[in-house]
């Protein structure tokens, strides 16, 4: 996929909508953000020798089943234009989020003076990366934090078929409200599909006024065959 299409289908993105969602339910589905060359040409990145900073084995760390590689500076055309051309959408949101929920920090309108605030601080490392899963394995629920800057949210982008490619491994939200039971939601997504989600904590409305609610992510086990996908975090790694 060229520079020029992905930069075409964020710009068709009705951002009413994903605030509307965001607000609502701590999510948002982009339907068909990739086309399914473009999806099979970032999943082949995954073979590539070079282009990355580090493997993650999850099992050797006990965050599942399944391994993850980070991308190196400079990132990919793709992956870097996906990473700057989501953020001005989402940093006014994220900056309404922070406000709800009585967060002093704020964002910039432009992703790289958010990363030069990251870098000034130590958070130098990119985090963008691919995760592939095999039969068997799975994502533990967690949350993408890295250093104490962190912005609020984040898109995973599937790049393979379910139920051609794989099945099972579907992407799994659960949002912990204060004195409540956890609520789970399993988001349905189809080859080349985003979704948007919080990375730590969401604003909802309460009797008594906006409150925090706790989100985390991760992936149910695969029942059978190949799953890749490719997570877009905002913020660097210290």
């Amino acid at each position: 996929m060229e520079d020029t299409d992905i930069t075409a289908r964020i710009a068709a993105i009705d951002w009413q909508a994903v605030t509307a969602d965001l607000d609502a339910r701590g999510w948002a589905r982009l339907e068909r953000l990739l086309d399914p060359a473009a999806c099979d040409a970032a999943a082949a990145l995954y073979d590539a020798e070079q282009g990355f900073r580090s493997h993650v084995v999850m099992a050797r760390h006990g965050y599942g089943r399944g391994e993850y590689r980070y991308f190196a500076y400079p990132l990919p055309p793709l992956v870097a234009a996906l990473r700057a051309g989501l953020y001005p959408g989402l940093a006014p949101i994220a900056n309404r989020w922070h406000a709800r929920m009585g967060m002093d920090a704020r964002f910039p309108e432009a992703h790289a003076d958010f990363l030069a605030r990251c870098h000034a601080d130590g958070q130098r490392r990119p985090t963008p990366l691919i995760l592939q899963y095999r039969t068997g394995d799975y994502n533990c629920l967690h949350q993408d934090l890295y250093g104490p800057h962190v912005f609020p949210l984040q898109a995973a982008i599937l790049l393979s078929a379910p139920e051609d490619d794989f099945t099972g491994g579907e992407f799994v939200l659960t949002e912990q409200r204060p004195r409540m039971q956890s609520r789970v939601e399993v988001v349905p997504l189809a080859k080349g599909d985003a979704v948007l989600f919080a990375v730590n904590a969401r604003p909802a409305k309460g009797a008594r006024g906006d409150y925090r609610v706790a989100m985390r992510h991760g992936v149910s086990t695969l029942r059978s065959g190949h799953r890749r996908t490719m997570g877009i975090i905002f913020h660097d790694a210290a």
